[in-house]
């Protein structure tokens, strides 16, 4: 987790995930191991699932400077925003990333988000996952921290409740579908996707 600069005009001053919106490119880059084919089935609607994976993968490259890549040369041109982790020899993976979470941002925020939550081994990052050294600046104080200690931090509620969800999974507690906490509407809904 990071924290957001104090004058950030969304959620100052929280401890947060990386992430991030989708880039207009993310459905043009290519993915050496696919998304699991549940978690892309569940995540069909726009801007469908390889760009939804593809921008997951890139927010937690700039954000962090951890990559979840293997092996293998990049088509040419190697696209904007991608010549660090192509540096690196690495293609973009999805091997491991789980569809965990969604939620939509509630009316009268400053900035609303259609969010799709990922949950990664930090097995699957390729090279040193404690090295933090090619994270671009958004996030300060980057860091690992135990599941049984992060409500320490100042996070915003929908990360806390995604945290949940996670420790739920983690502990064996496997529910049916994708939490859904959806705010677009006049009246906030809690559902969950399935693969119907």
């Amino acid at each position: 987790m990071g924290q957001r600069g104090a004058s950030a005009a969304f959620m100052p001053s929280k401890y947060v995930f990386p992430g991030g919106a989708v880039d207009t490119t993310d459905a043009d880059v290519p993915l050496a191991t696919p998304l699991d084919p549940l978690a892309a089935r569940m995540l069909q609607a726009a801007p469908g699932p390889h760009a939804l994976a593809i921008a997951a993968i890139r927010e937690l490259w700039e954000e962090t400077g951890l990559a979840l890549g293997q092996p293998g040369p990049w088509p040419s041109p190697v696209p904007e925003g991608w010549e660090g982790f192509a540096a690196r020899g690495l293609c973009p993976s999805a091997e491991g990333l789980r569809f965990v979470f969604r939620a939509i941002t509630p009316p009268g925020r400053p900035r609303r988000f259609d969010a799709r939550f990922f949950l990664a081994d930090a097995a699957q990052v390729a090279g040193d996952a404690a090295d933090f050294s090619a994270a671009c600046d958004e996030l300060s104080h980057l860091h690992w921290i135990a599941l049984t200690e992060v409500r320490r931090l100042d996070l915003p509620f929908i990360t806390e409740v995604v945290l949940s969800e996670v420790s739920l999974l983690l502990g064996g507690g496997d529910q049916p579908g994708v939490p859904f906490f959806d705010n677009s509407g006049t009246t906030p809904t809690f559902r969950r996707i399935t693969d119907v």
